[in-house]
């Protein structure tokens, strides 16, 4: 149960009331916006709330056990503050949010409804639809290691050890020609075999992505020059001369490991573990049942 300051619940006594919805977000980048469904700006703790951006609040769903709770804040893409770019780019996804009641006419009358995080968001041509969960989602992510033949750990991580700055794992490159929306041709990768870059990460250096990561699908050698394939299409179209920093990728399996990175002391899987092929195989008169690892 939430408890009134005494002049908010004076307000809310009178019958006739004077309130808004608005949001505060703060997003992974640390950009803090502020909304509201009100015609003017409402302005409290350093934030500004802009008005007329077409966000409109579903209602507030709540449980009295550990689900999820969740409200749907509905928009128009009319805010200079609200692109489609942005949203596609991900800058919107778990980013933080307070849900705010409060009195237009005096601000310093207002509750804190929720906190939460921005789910799923669904988009259309002209408006938005971003689920608001409550604090109770972080209760359902997996949390601890998982029991796999491959390795669990981010390549470069504090588990992994790899220096992916070393000149060894990381090229800089400009593109040469677009081969497709996600796929073009490079120079400057030609100290690189085949491969090298596969399952790695891409960061723009200038163009209309500068900024921004991408990750790799592959990374080929055709008739000696360097073909670099994204895993998806960047937001903003990709253009001949764009530059780019390449990091190495790696397919978490402990030959990798070892070969590519010299890195088996840090591997953080369980190779030696039985596979379904244990579970399947059957006893044959050609031996090979002496106990061996499968």
């Amino acid at each position: 149960m939430k408890s009134l300051a005494p002049a908010l619940q004076a307000h809310l006594d009178e019958g006739t009331t004077t309130l808004a919805w608005c949001w505060r977000i703060v997003r992974a980048d640390g950009v803090t916006l502020g909304f509201t469904d009100h015609d003017r700006t409402l302005t409290f703790d350093g934030t500004a709330f802009e008005p007329e951006s077409g966000f409109a609040a579903s209602e507030v769903r709540s449980g009295s056990d550990l689900a999820v709770d969740a409200q749907d804040a509905q928009g128009v893409l009319s805010s200079d503050r609200i692109t489609e770019t942005d949203i596609l780019d991900g800058r919107w996804d778990n980013a933080g949010v307070e849900v705010w009641r409060v009195n237009w006419a005096d601000t310093g009358q207002r509750l804190l409804m929720r906190r939460g995080a921005i789910g799923q968001i669904r988009r259309g041509r002209l408006v938005f639809v971003a689920e608001v969960r409550s604090l109770a989602h972080v209760l359902g992510q997996t949390v601890g290691r998982t029991f796999q033949a491959t390795c669990d750990a981010a390549l470069g991580d504090a588990r992994c050890g790899v220096n992916l700055e070393a000149p060894a794992f990381k090229g800089t490159g400009v593109i040469i020609d677009l081969l497709r929306d996600r796929a073009f041709t490079t120079s400057g990768l030609g100290g690189f075999t085949a491969g090298w870059f596969t399952f790695g990460t891409l960061d723009w250096t200038s163009g209309a992505n500068s900024g921004r990561r991408a990750e790799v699908l592959s990374h080929e050698i055709v008739d000696g020059v360097g073909i670099v394939t994204l895993l998806e299409a960047p937001v903003r179209a990709i253009a001949g001369s764009d530059n780019f920093t390449v990091r190495a990728g790696c397919d978490k399996r402990i030959a990798t490991c070892g070969t590519k990175f010299a890195n088996v002391a840090n591997f953080r899987g369980f190779p030696n573990i039985p596979g379904q092929d244990a579970v399947l195989r059957y006893a044959s008169q050609n031996g090979g049942h002496q106990g061996d690892v499968l």
